[in-house]
């Protein structure tokens, strides 16, 4: 695992833990961590993170439009 050490401004008040899910919340949003990873890095529960992903804007399924639409389409296809 990586350590990083940054310097924040003491005008931006947050906490060691604010600073990890804001960082695991935005690293999941890209991609970067599955969810289970960016909850571990956060040190929620996935369901505790899942329900704190709305608090930084972050949507819980990340599909593009493409990704929906073969979804839907495979739906479609198999449905009874």
């Amino acid at each position: 695992m990586k350590t990083f050490s940054i310097d924040i401004p003491d005008s931006v008040d947050l906490d060691q833990k604010e600073l990890k899910m804001a960082l695991a919340s935005k690293l999941y949003e890209r991609g970067k961590l599955s969810l289970g990873q960016a909850a571990d890095m956060a040190g929620y529960s996935r369901q505790t993170f899942m329900e704190l992903l709305a608090d930084y804007g972050v949507d819980l399924i990340n599909y593009s439009a493409e990704e929906l639409q073969s979804d839907i389409n495979n739906a479609e296809k198999y449905s009874l």
